[in-house]
């Protein structure tokens, strides 16, 4: 077991990131959280995991994003970073922000998915003795499931705050008609909707129409996840679909058919921007996530050190000049 001397010092580790305010409340969160949707199941490797999360909090993130359907197989990336907690991070619990959800498919027959008050209450306690925690700093609403009554969803994650499984609350790809119901009903309630979770990325725009704003009305935060388009707003794809990546895998949501050669040749665009910029494409387009100051923080994976570290540096580089935003838009449209 780790001691805290195999830590940084907490300065150096904190001075690493930048953290931003999430919405109108008094918690920072880092600029660069860290997503565990892919590479922290069952089927992956543990040690890099373990790596992978103590870089991470080694250079200040300390937001670490689950679901209670991540895996495979579900429910497997709660166990894995559980293990992980109790044999590196004892005595760190409350320099962390741990999030997680529920609202997809997760276990069998008609109460094992969808946002009913019936699963999410199931869903919190499972995940709860999956990781090994007293509590989530946030846990959302998955999705809006067109079925289940936002009221009821809502209600539901209220009284989830009042019984100390969490300690903030949030919604994920909610539309915009019921994303405004949900934060009227939370903040009549006194419990707002601390955080808004969104996909966004060079390639997926839809929320810059309404979500944006709209949670910026009700004073929640806004992440982003998918900031890289699971790797395709990176170099890995420029020549063909390399082995072991994201889209060669079997079990990964990303498909070979995702990689037109139309999309290529907008990567190939981007990446000479990119270049001139002096950062990699995936460096830029996380900075070009994160370049709305109503973004609080972007979720981004990964499948090794390396990876995060590369990722890290685009820290370093977050400005963009007026003529990189239009050439950008111009490479996009």
């Amino acid at each position: 077991m780790n001691s805290p001397s195999d830590y940084q010092p907490a300065s150096d580790r904190y001075d690493r990131m930048p953290y931003k305010y999430c919405g109108k409340s008094g918690l920072q969160l880092p600029l660069i959280s860290l997503g565990l949707w892919h590479n922290f199941g069952s089927v992956d490797d543990l040690k890099i995991a373990t790596d992978i999360i103590k870089y991470a909090f080694d250079h200040g993130i300390t937001h670490f994003d689950l679901a209670n359907n991540y895996g495979p197989v579900p429910g497997s990336a709660e166990i894995n970073f559980g293990k992980i907690l109790k044999e590196n991070f004892q005595g760190y619990r409350d320099e962390m922000i741990i999030s997680s959800k529920a609202g997809h498919e997760m276990w069998a027959g008609p109460y094992g998915g969808n946002s009913s008050r019936k699963n999410l209450m199931a869903s919190i306690d499972q995940s709860l003795r999956r990781t090994g925690l007293g509590y989530f700093d946030i846990f959302y609403s998955h999705r809006y499931d067109s079925v289940t009554p936002v009221e009821e969803t809502v209600q539901t994650l209220i009284d989830i705050v009042k019984q100390g499984k969490a300690l903030y609350i949030g919604i994920s790809k909610y539309p915009p008609q019921q994303a405004r119901l949900a934060y009227e009903i939370m903040a009549k309630a006194g419990v707002p909707c601390l955080i808004s979770q969104y996909r966004y990325n060079m390639f997926e725009r839809a929320i810059e129409k309404e979500n944006l704003s709209l949670a910026a009305e009700y004073g929640s935060g806004f992440i982003a996840f998918s900031p890289l388009a699971q790797g395709i707003l990176t170099d890995k794809y420029l020549n063909g679909i390399p082995e072991h990546s994201r889209a060669a895998r079997p079990h990964g949501f990303l498909q070979p058919s995702q990689i037109t050669p139309e999309k290529i040749e907008t990567v190939r665009l981007l990446n000479e921007i990119a270049c001139q910029r002096g950062q990699t494409l995936a460096q830029m387009a996380l900075a070009w996530t994160l370049r709305d100051q109503r973004i609080t923080s972007a979720i981004i994976g990964a499948s090794s050190v390396k990876q995060l570290k590369d990722n890290l540096q685009a820290l370093n580089h977050l400005a963009f000049t007026t003529k990189e935003l239009n050439d950008i838009d111009r490479i996009l449209s």
